[in-house]
């Protein structure tokens, strides 16, 4: 299949062939020609698989077609984006798709931006508006934004815009939008509460669902390395960041917090580094990716909300660090690399009474991650014998019974009492909150931070792997 045989308009097509692109992705085959007879659509779809432009053609497709209301100037597409950097991403995807076009309008709206540019912006007639959900309710409320003419709303990786606490907000949102719209709704799952939000939006979807997310990587080599303590981890991490094979790296921690002293210590090192949180000026944020793109930075140490709609096709590691709060991040965040039919390497540093985390992630990939070993940086922690090989399904669990919970065993998957390192009064404290002397980091190293929480380095509250969060809108990282 090629884009021609999609029917796509001339000016459309030619914007394609000056980027490149020849032949739709898997799920640009599936979704747009179901998008340009206008149903509504739920997309089950992975970063990194081309969803931008599957959602994005049809919708520029639709601007090659005269308004019916001439007279407004409010945006005839909508797409909603859970962050600042992926929300800017997709603007300018619609740029570059569109640059065909004798005159088209492209905003984005989002948060860490003056409000009278932005304003000044929306006074005019508007084709395409990107935006996160807490700015546009914003500018709703105070009645800016004229929706009369709204012919397409679009929804990015709503599973992500649920979890950071934006349900209201869309809500808000959906109810200013003629109801007689196309709305498309993209995300990784549809169960749970994803799935009741479609049902309650879309109006008679179809669906397209494409292969597991793990299959959607099958680009992507992925591995993992014990490690006894943070001190450990960081020795693994200095010693995989100056592989030959490493032309830029994106390493994910815990909080915001641990990305600025990660960030900092590895400058230490020698590294060219950079840190990217939701605590950082938008004006920052935006010259980090720029650097990033020019490749001024080798390794962006990075939360996973900042991360969202990086798109930069020479990373070729992704490195967890710190571990994901739950099994779909992981997920995630290996897709910022392998993108666009490269190929990727994502790395997994996990300590002990990480294990539990390691196993939640598998069993949700349905894909065992083997653990390697680095000369002379061997891990003293033993783990049990893992069967590395692919036996498309589920992965062996400690304990396991046939009609059993897929919850991990604690009693199998937390360290014993025996396990727990020792403790010294001259032993640093490190982020997990072990110590180690014999693992102790030397004295160029910084002691790593206290454990804080994750994303917001708030003091940490008791909550298991997966625990809820919730957020309010505003928050620094939108």
């Amino acid at each position: 299949m090629t884009f021609e045989s999609l029917q796509l308009h001339p000016s459309i097509l030619s914007a394609l062939q000056k980027s490149g692109y020849t032949t739709p992705t898997p799920v640009q085959a599936q979704s747009i020609p179901l998008a340009l007879t206008g149903v509504d659509l739920m997309v089950s779809a992975a970063t990194g698989s081309g969803k931008t432009a599957a959602f994005m053609l049809p919708a520029l497709q639709r601007l090659t077609e005269p308004s019916a209301l001439s007279k407004s100037i409010g945006p005839r597409i909508l797409v909603l984006c859970p962050t600042r950097e992926l929300a800017q991403q997709v603007g300018k995807a619609a740029i570059t798709y569109g640059r065909g076009f004798k005159r088209l309008s492209v905003v984005t709206v989002v948060g860490g931006m003056p409000y009278p540019a932005q304003l000044k912006l929306l006074r005019q007639p508007v084709d395409v508006l990107v935006a996160t959900p807490g700015r546009l309710l914003d500018y709703i409320d105070r009645g800016r934004i004229d929706f009369t003419r709204c012919e397409m709303l679009v929804l990015d990786e709503a599973d992500r815009m649920l979890d950071m606490g934006f349900k209201d907000d869309i809500d808000q949102i959906v109810a200013a939008l003629p109801a007689h719209r196309q709305t498309v709704m993209f995300s990784a799952t549809f169960g749970g509460a994803v799935g009741q939000l479609a049902h309650s939006m879309l109006t008679d979807p179809t669906r397209v669902e494409l292969a597991h997310q793990s299959d959607q990587h099958a680009d992507i080599s992925q591995h993992m390395h014990w490690a006894d303590d943070s001190s450990h981890k960081l020795r693994l991490l200095d010693h995989l960041l100056r592989g030959e094979d490493v032309q830029q790296a994106i390493v994910f921690a815990a909080t915001k917090r641990d990305a600025d002293w990660l960030s900092e210590t590895l400058g230490e090192k020698g590294f060219s580094t950079a840190a990217l949180h939701g605590d950082m000026p938008q004006g920052k944020r935006n010259r980090t990716l720029t650097d990033l793109r020019r490749e001024h930075i080798k390794v962006l140490v990075a939360t996973d909300v900042a991360a969202r709609g990086i798109d930069v096709p020479n990373i070729s590691h992704v490195i967890n660090f710190g571990m994901p709060m739950k099994p779909e991040d992981y997920v995630h965040r290996i897709g910022r690399t392998g993108r666009a039919g490269r190929t990727g390497i994502a790395i997994t540093l996990a300590m002990p009474a990480e294990r539990f985390k390691v196993k939640a992630i598998e069993r949700f990939t349905t894909h065992l991650i083997p653990a390697k070993t680095i000369e002379g940086l061997e891990p003293r922690f033993k783990p049990e014998q893992r069967d590395t090989r692919s036996r498309g399904g589920r992965p062996p669990r400690d304990g396991a019974r046939p009609g059993g919970s897929d919850r991990p065993r604690f009693d199998s998957d937390r360290p014993r009492f025996g396990d727990r390192p020792r403790f010294g009064a001259d032993s640093p404290r490190f982020a997990d909150g072990h110590r180690s002397a014999d693992r102790a980091p030397a004295s160029r190293d910084r002691a790593a931070p206290p454990p804080r929480d994750r994303e917001s380095g708030a003091a940490r509250k008791p909550g298991g792997y997966g625990a809820p969060r919730t957020f309010s809108r505003g928050r620094p990282g939108e």
